[in-house]
């Protein structure tokens, strides 16, 4: 926490104004919309909610396919199959961890409504040739933006590129407030149904700008607004992003300095079209074997490293509402030696030399 998230909620006590859309839910918006050079954005309780009204936006029915990388949350897939989606999951790019655009096209089928982009550890996908793919066969696209905060793709933010964008603000981001998220509407068609949806599809967001003299229901909806206390402690963080990511980013690079060309242990060097934000660290091991025997390694160490995703369409929804389209030459097997190195704000480097330390004892005893 920095100084003014107590303030702030402390604020908002004395305001006594708890649900959302208040000072705080409107000054949070504002930020994102000017530091991340977006037109719309909304604050919702979660990422899973933003992306759920995304689905709803792109008006997703049953029948509908939408396309994207098996290696992610469920939250990913099943805002789409909440709404009737059949998931086509095509393999990641084994540089990035991210979806290959060179999957896409056959993946694309008459039943093709969108494709959900997945830019992960805040790295991003490459978005010039999803992004011509998807004009081209006029379909939407929906960035996943969860895990970037400020990062960008050619000096553009994630999340600002498709369509629409969603971040989220759970406690294990860069910047957080408990459970959060925020839905960028860059598709202007949008702007207008967004705030309806996630008012409980009434038109009160017009009615509290003063356009109607009373509000009703007028659409599909649900409750998809952030209180004012998150709210509150999110624009303290918001405030300080710039701080932590530069923090983060020194960790991040202190780790590839010690890490660089060092055993078996992989790290993948983000492309020159990507600014990253230091979300995550990690490396991939030989195989899944070695991936276990140095996690348990680093555990008796008293060292909480972490594997990631499970493939989405290895596990059982996602074998009953998806399909893997072409060969899993990279999803599987990488998932299956990813190693993800603790990393947070404030992080020591004394933490850090520890950590790989006990790496590199790990290498020397399987040499």
């Amino acid at each position: 926490m920095h100084k003014r998230e107590l303030e702030y909620i402390n604020k908002v006590i004395s305001n006594r104004k708890f649900s959302g859309d208040g000072e705080f839910g409107k000054k949070c918006q504002a930020w994102i919309e000017s530091n991340m050079e977006c037109n719309k954005v909304l604050v919702t309780p979660s990422c899973t909610h933003a992306l759920e009204m995304a689905a709803m936006l792109i008006n997703i029915k049953e029948g509908d396919e939408v396309i994207m990388s098996s290696f992610t949350f469920p939250s990913t897939a099943n805002a789409f199959v909440l709404r009737g989606a059949r998931i086509r999951f095509v393999d990641i790019d084994p540089d990035t961890m991210n979806i290959d655009p060179a999957m896409i096209s056959d993946a694309i089928n008459d039943h093709t409504k969108a494709i959900v982009v997945v830019h992960y550890a805040g790295v991003a996908c490459d978005m010039d040739k999803i992004m011509r793919i998807a004009r081209e066969r006029g379909i939407y696209v929906i960035e996943d933006a969860a895990q970037c905060i400020l990062a960008q793709y050619n000096d553009r933010y994630l999340g600002t590129i498709g369509d629409i964008g969603c971040l989220s603000f759970h406690e294990t981001k860069n910047v957080h407030c408990g459970e959060g998220g925020a839905i960028m509407i860059n598709n202007p068609e949008f702007y207008e149904r967004a705030e309806i949806i996630r008012e409980k599809g009434t038109n009160r967001a017009n009615f509290l700008k003063g356009y109607v003299d009373k509000y009703t229901w007028i659409d599909k909806g649900s409750s998809y607004v952030m209180n004012e206390l998150s709210a509150a402690f999110l624009l303290a963080q918001l405030e300080e992003a710039g701080t932590i990511i530069k923090d983060r980013m020194a960790i991040w690079q202190y780790y590839f300095k010690k890490m660089s060309g060092v055993y078996e242990f992989r790290i993948n060097i983000p492309p020159e079209y990507a600014k990253h934000n230091a979300h995550i660290f990690y490396g991939l091991c030989r195989d899944g074997n070695t991936r276990n025997e140095l996690l348990n390694h680093l555990k008796a160490a008293g060292i909480l490293a972490i594997f990631h995703y499970i493939p989405l369409h290895s596990a059982p929804a996602g074998k009953m509402f998806g399909v893997f389209n072409g060969q899993d030459k990279y999803t599987t097997d990488m998932s299956e030696r990813i190693v993800r190195l603790p990393i947070y704000y404030g992080m020591k480097k004394e933490d850090i030399d520890f950590i790989t330390d006990s790496i590199a004892k790990f290498y020397a005893r399987k040499e």
